[in-house]
């Protein structure tokens, strides 16, 4: 299993408008091959500030099979014009 961890910084006045738009891209992220689970939390510190947190069957199940696909094109319309700056991703994996 591998964690994606994304913090996302939205625009000034933009929040309301994210939350909304993200609820319409969680399924598109949630029906593709590899998913696993994702929660969005946000910051209490800084109402501008998100977590991301995506588990995957394989690294390659988000950075192939779901960042080459249609739908990562519709999450891309959907919510990057929110970021700014725009989000570094990483990816996690589970040690023993």
């Amino acid at each position: 299993m591998i964690l994606e961890v994304a913090i996302l910084n939205v625009k000034q006045g933009m929040t309301s408008d994210f939350e909304g738009n993200f609820k319409t891209a969680s399924e598109i992220i949630s029906s593709m091959q590899g998913y696993i689970r994702h929660e969005l939390r946000k910051c209490m510190e800084d109402k501008q500030k998100y977590i991301l947190l995506v588990e995957w069957e394989t690294l390659e199940d988000h950075t192939v099979g779901f960042r080459q696909s249609d739908e990562y094109q519709k999450w891309k319309a959907l919510l990057h014009h929110f970021y700014d700056p725009f989000p570094v991703v990483e990816h996690y994996e589970k040690i023993d």
